[in-house]
């Protein structure tokens, strides 16, 4: 918003106005709601599941691979405190034998997307890349959940419920 709206808006009894000046690709980066005619588009933060199991570095492999099982999870997004995407764990690295720590485990910096990304650019582009899923993140690498390739293809042609 501009400095002069947001003078406006305060000026019609508004208290909690900003000037936000990172602009608005970065307001839909951080996976917030959006008005107009695009609005109703369906993006990848929109069909990421947000229930991914997480790990941290310090971890064990072993108790998060047993952990992640119980769920019914063959992937795991390692992040830090500020759950910031690290790396990846999917099934292969999951499987490790041996005394291997996460950070050895993972697959690191992993691809990551921005929610407002449309859900069929997504899907082209994991089918084209053979991406069984990815991070979907904030601009500052924060985790706001998983896409899996194949709930998006499911979601574009025309079946919403999609599977683990």
């Amino acid at each position: 918003m501009s400095p002069r709206a947001a003078w406006r808006l305060e000026s019609l009894g508004f208290r909690d106005v900003y000037d936000y000046t990172a602009g608005k690709l970065d307001w839909m980066a951080a996976g917030l709601p959006t008005e107009g005619i695009n609005a109703a588009v369906p993006r990848a933060g929109d069909l990421a599941r947000k229930d991914v199991p997480t790990c941290s570095l310090d971890e064990r492999l072993e108790e998060v691979r047993e952990r992640v099982r119980a769920r019914g999870w063959d992937t795991v997004v390692v992040v830090n405190e500020k759950r910031i995407v690290l790396g990846l764990l999917r099934a292969r690295e999951l499987e490790a034998l041996g005394e291997r720590s996460i950070e050895e485990a993972m697959r690191p910096g992993p691809s990551t997307f921005r929610p407002f990304v449309t859900a069929e650019e997504m899907a082209r582009f994991m089918v084209e890349h053979r991406l069984e899923s990815s991070p979907i993140t904030t601009s500052e690498g924060g985790l706001l959940g998983l896409l899996f390739q194949k709930d998006v293809v499911e979601h574009m042609s025309g079946n919403k419920h999609g599977s683990r």
